[in-house]
This record gives C-alpha cells, structure tokens and sequence, in this order.
C-alpha cells in the first residue's frame, strides 16, 4: 500500500502534542482555556438529555416487553436490518389455552362455558395490548433512539473536534509563551569584561532564531484560535437545538400518555363486558359474597310470593314457573337490610335493573328464591335488582 509518510508524520506529531498538552492539564503544568458559563450551562443540559433519555428509552422497553430475551432478540434483529416477527401476546396465549382446555372439559357445562368467555375476553386484550405496543414504539421510542442515534451522535463528533482544537490552542499558547521567555533570554547583552567577544555573535544570532520562531508561534497561535472559535460555534448551535429536542419529546410524551389512555381505557371496558356477561351467566360465580340477609326461617318462598301481589315477570327475583314480583310493590323485609358502596359504575340493562355509579351508597337486600348473583337495591324512590360483585357490603 502507498503510504503518505510526511501526512503520517504529521498526524503522529499532532496526536503526540495533544497528548503532552493533555497530560499537563491533569497534572497543573499547563494552562487551559476555560469554556464560557453559557457554554458549559449548554453542554451540561446536552448531557442531562442524554442520559436521561437512555433511561426513559430502556424502562419504556421494560414496560412494553418484560421479556429480557424477547427484547435481546429484538434488538438483533434491528441491528441486522430484519422484519421481527410477529410475537403473540401474553393475554392472547392465555386466550387459546382457555379455550383448548374448554374444548377438551366441555365446552357445554358452567365452567367450559366460562372459560370461553373469558378466552374472548383475553383475546380483546391480548390485541389492544399488541396495538398500544405498536403505537408507543413508533410514537415514542422511535424518536428517544432516533435522537441518540443521530443528533447525540453528531454532537459528540463535534464536541470531542472542539476538544482537539482546544488542546491545539493551549499546546500553541504554551509554544508562544516559551519562545518569547527564550527571545527575552537570548536578547540580554553579555558583559564584555566578563565574556569573549565571540559570544557577542552567538547572542545576536540566538536572539535572531528566537525572533523567528516567536513569528511562528504567533502565526499558528492565530489559526489555532481561528479554528477553535469556528468550532466553538458550530457546537454551541448543536447544543442550542436540544431546546427543539426536547420540544420534540414532549409532543411525544403526549401522544405515548395518549396511547397508554385508549388502551387502558380499552381493558377496562373489555373488563366490564367480560364481569356484566359473568354476572348473568347462570351457575357462575364471580366471587365470594356475604349473605345479604339472613334466611327466613318461619315464611316459605312459596308463602312469601303468596301474601305479595302478582305482576308482570321480573327474571331473578323468582324461581322459573312461579310468580315474580313487580318491583315497585316489593317491600323490604323488617329484617337483613344492609347498606352497600358501589364499587364501580353500572349500566342498567333494562328497566328492572338499577343504574349505579361509583362509591354512592345504597340499601340493599334480598328476597327468597332471588338469584344469589343479585339484591335488590334502593336508592331514594328508585329500586331495582344490581349485580353483588359491583358491591361492597357495609
């Protein structure tokens, strides 16, 4: 290969100054040029950036896949340019097992049926959660890893030229400030009782050299400081963008919020169907309740509906094939009245089912043959029947 020898000498030269010049500075035997405060102020916000962002990016990557191995993978198949595929989700792999195990239980008794169900349910989630994930990596990720791998990138490359050009100016004002302490020696008349008048010629030429070479140093002392204030503007525009960089997160941030709302917003409603749907399924049990009025030993259901007026049929109140009770005549027993808090707000489905909203307290209590799923609920004037799982008893 054809090597440019003098280049070579020249860069080695130049790396070996920069090394001494930076040496000295760590040990104080050099002086060094001092960043103005608003510089400094600018690079250590750059800095901030960065780093805080490297950690946003890397949780937010945490959070949107748990799995170390998943995100390893990931990642590789970035670096190699490759599609990744396409992964299942966690809600919808609990999705298909449910529903395999109800194929193989029986998909016709309670529990098969619930867990089709739920299996559906899952599967809503498993899809809303592969959307967020696939709106926040592109909204947000994709701009926090575009900024550390573009524009940090470039200011680095910038800041460490500055770096270079700032040990170049201080390695040329110690040259300078060495030459002029030799001109200054150099130009001192001997004594002519003292010495020969031989070194009266060595003296003048000394002086002469030295001139020449303060001339020199002076010269690249200039271009030094040329190229370190062009650098040192072209790095304080780098750092005055991030300013527009964080601009840029911000609307970000509001996007990935943004996402992070629909899709949360998305399970609970997914949620809410799911519970409403369990609620009325017969043979199910949504969770473990209280007795909402104890059994009444000395009156029979047969001779409670009996003493009651008959009215259009109101589906839970009675058992199938009897009489129900229209809810407006119904009474409340003398006995096993409870309050309840609402736990969360509640639709009604139809007009014997009372419309509930979140922590409102309500009287509650049941009757016999009613469907354990459900009470009777009273609020003011207002009664009808509300799910027991939407309830805290009081």
């Amino acid at each position: 290969m054809d090597f440019n020898m003098k280049k070579l000498a020249s860069d080695a030269g130049i790396f070996f100054t920069r090394a001494v010049q930076f040496t000295e500075e760590k040990f104080g035997q050099a002086e060094r040029t001092e960043l103005d405060a608003h510089f400094e102020n600018l690079l250590a916000r750059a800095d901030s950036t960065k780093n805080w962002t490297e950690k946003i990016l890397r949780q937010t990557e945490v959070l949107l896949q748990p799995n170390p191995s998943a995100r390893v993978e990931e990642f590789l198949y970035e670096k190699l340019d490759r599609k990744v595929p396409s992964r299942v989700t966690n809600g919808e792999l609990l999705a298909q097992y449910m529903a395999e195990a109800a194929s193989e239980l029986g998909p016709t008794t309670p529990y098969g049926k619930t867990l089709i169900k739920v299996a559906e349910a899952e599967k809503r989630l498993g899809a809303a959660e592969r959307d967020f994930i696939h709106t926040a990596s592109i909204n947000f990720l994709t701009p926090l890893r575009n900024f550390l791998e573009g524009d940090w990138k470039t200011i680095s490359k910038e800041r460490r030229l500055l770096q270079n050009r700032r040990l170049d100016l201080d390695a040329c004002k110690a040259r300078l400030k060495k030459a002029k302490a030799a001109e200054a020696k150099a130009t001192t008349v001997p004594d002519f009782q003292e010495t020969r008048p031989r070194n009266y010629i060595l003296s003048a030429s000394a002086s002469a050299l030295w001139n020449d070479e303060v001339d020199k140093a002076e010269q690249e002392l200039r271009v030094a400081q040329t190229e370190f204030d062009r650098q040192a503007e072209v790095t304080r525009l780098l750092l005055e963008g991030i300013s527009s960089t964080h601009v840029n997160h911000l609307r970000c941030l509001h996007e990935f919020v943004e996402s992070q709302t629909t899709y949360y917003a998305q399970c609970y409603r997914h949620m809410l169907d799911l519970q409403k749907q369990l609620g009325r399924c017969p043979g199910t049990f949504v969770g473990t309740t209280e007795p909402a009025s104890p059994p009444l030993s000395s009156t029979s259901p047969t001779t409670a509906a009996a003493t009651m007026p008959v009215g259009p049929s109101v589906a839970g109140l009675a058992p199938p094939g009897e009489a129900a009770l229209r809810l407006e005549e119904v009474t409340p027993p003398a006995s096993g009245t409870r309050k309840a808090r609402v736990l969360y707000d509640y639709e009604a489905a139809d007009s014997s089912e009372l419309a509930l909203l979140a922590d409102e307290l309500i009287t509650v209590y049941s009757l016999p043959g009613m469907d354990p799923d459900w009470l009777i609920g009273e609020r003011g004037n207002k009664k009808g029947k509300v799910p027991v799982t939407y309830l805290e008893l009081l």
